[in-house]
């Protein structure tokens, strides 16, 4: 992903298309944005970076008319604007590719592509030109898609997929790109910077959010730091390493990201899983789990990995063969593994793993709620105490407790489901892409975490596309190639290349 040098270059002293000067908001009494100024040129990549909460969704949302700014000012060719919201935005070129996925899930791929702007045949629609549209824009981001395909049997990255297809048929100047390859294989995330680098050199400027720092520098003509709400840094991505940007997003030297921990001596076999099948997903999986492990699960996107595990906890049917700590079970349902001690953090924390319209005691407590009865009452008192003591475990950082979860930023987000999980007091935790969408300040942290519980003598199973965390937490990694466990690594050979081997299927060792 090495940019050429033959890329055009924006005109350093050419009138930006958008600058922003001053620009603020306060939600409530807290202040989440403060005098940012901002502008970006035709042809040019802007990245901006910073932790969770640090600002830069708000900003993106303001300069695409989904908020309105407390105050300052945004001028597009040097006239002032304000937009009524993000149609008015588009009508002056300016595009948001949202963090959050924004489809309907009950209709299909070229459905959602095209929502709101059919293409029409005489008096009908033209379903037979939106689908072969559908098709080359999803194929464009490097996907093959069936575009009759109903959205909500999609998964995550998929949908990411189909919603950038469905902002960049909206005719732009400006693309606004919001963590768009969080959720992105490696070879989904290559197609889709090929894509902004096509966007870039026909003049488009791009504002890229992303919190994948080498990603940053490959591709980023300029990058802007924010931290708490404040612009700290705005410099060439060329006088940058990433180990740069990283210090200044969090104000501190993160040049360790993993913790020390001696690979764990498996005295004790906690979780043995024999020839499981998931129909439809994952077939014959058997592996086990030690006290005090970390069993990563890499493989490509579609691989079975999740489906594998929601299979195991009771969240999808399933058969074979399941042992705790000796003791055959089958688990009907969620409630059941719970019950049993097997905790399940889901990769959907916003979707499946909270509820983000409710408030973070009831989002701690939920699953646990019989602790906290008295009689015929929740004793509130200890649901508060039970907050504050997650607050300060987990480094769970908001300016006031009476907050709803939604608001919270994604790292604190993640941290609240691991403390909600973890009021259960599990002998078996599962977490599914524990970092996605998370800075790397916060992902230090929650691999601190994960490095405590198996401590603790807890014993952890990560599901991750990211093989850099996987080789620098577990203890050993399984992969998983079309639903099936094809190899283990361990010891030297935890590294990228094997991974990827087995996960592809082009590794020399594998048997065929």
């Amino acid at each position: 992903m090495s940019m050429d040098a033959s890329d055009p270059q924006p005109l350093p002293n050419s009138q930006p298309l958008l600058q922003a000067s001053g620009l603020s908001k306060t939600f409530g009494i807290v202040e989440v944005l403060k005098d940012i100024d901002l502008s970006v040129r035709a042809g040019e990549v802007h990245a901006i970076i910073g932790e969770n909460g640090a600002g830069k969704s708000t900003l993106m949302k303001i300069l695409a008319g989904n908020h309105q700014p407390t105050r300052g000012e945004m001028m597009i060719d040097g006239q002032k604007v304000s937009f009524s919201g993000p149609v008015d935005a588009e009508h002056h070129g300016i595009v948001l590719v949202h963090q959050e996925i924004l489809l309907a899930p009950d209709l299909t791929v070229a459905q959602n592509i095209f929502l709101g702007r059919e293409l029409g045949r005489g008096l009908t629609m033209d379903d037979r030109a939106m689908r072969e549209a559908a098709v080359k824009a999803v194929r464009d981001l490097g996907a093959d898609l069936d575009p009759d395909t109903i959205v909500s049997r999609l998964s995550i990255a998929q949908r990411q997929l189909v919603q950038i297809a469905r902002v960049l048929l909206v005719p732009h100047r400006i693309v606004i790109f919001d963590e768009p390859t969080a959720s992105l294989t490696p070879h989904e995330t290559d197609a889709l910077i090929k894509v902004i680098r096509d966007i870039r050199a026909r003049g488009v400027g791009v504002l890229y959010i992303s919190h994948r720092l080498p990603e940053v520098k490959e591709i980023a003509d300029r990058v802007t730091v924010l931290r708490d709400g404040r612009l700290v840094a705005s410099q060439n991505a060329s006088d940058l390493q990433p180990s740069d940007m990283a210090r200044l997003m969090v104000g501190r030297d993160v040049a360790k990201l993993y913790p020390d921990r001696q690979s764990a001596e498996i005295r004790e076999t906690v979780l043995e899983v024999e020839g499981l099948d998931v129909p439809g997903y994952a077939q014959g999986a058997s592996f086990r789990l030690g006290k005090g492990e970390i069993l990563g699960f890499a493989g490509l996107i579609g691989a079975g990995r999740t489906e594998l595990m929601e299979g195991l906890v009771g969240l999808r049917p399933s058969r074979g063969a399941v042992r705790l700590n000796g003791q055959a079970v089958r688990f009907s349902d969620v409630h059941a593994s719970l019950k049993a001690g097997v905790a399940y953090l889901s990769e959907d924390r916003k979707g499946k793993g909270l509820l983000l319209s409710k408030d973070l005691t009831v989002n701690l407590t939920l699953a646990s709620l019989g602790k906290f009865v008295r009689g015929l009452q929740i004793d509130r008192k200890r649901e508060r105490e039970a907050l504050d003591r997650a607050i300060q475990d987990f480094d769970i950082r908001t300016g006031t407790k009476e907050i709803l979860a939604g608001q919270l930023s994604g790292g604190n987000q993640q941290k609240l489901l691991i403390a909600k999980m973890m009021l259960l007091d599990p002998q078996v935790v599962i977490i599914d892409e524990p970092t996605r969408g998370i800075d790397i300040g916060n992902k230090q942290q929650i691999y601190t975490f994960i490095a405590r519980l198996a401590e603790e003598g807890r014993s952890i199973i990560v599901v991750s596309s990211e093989m850099p965390e996987l080789i620098g937490i577990c203890d050993r990694i399984l992969v998983m190639r079309s639903g099936r466990i094809v190899g283990e690594v361990t010891g030297e050979r935890m590294n990228e290349n094997e991974i990827v081997g087995l996960a592809t299927g082009i590794s020399a060792g594998e048997a065929a």
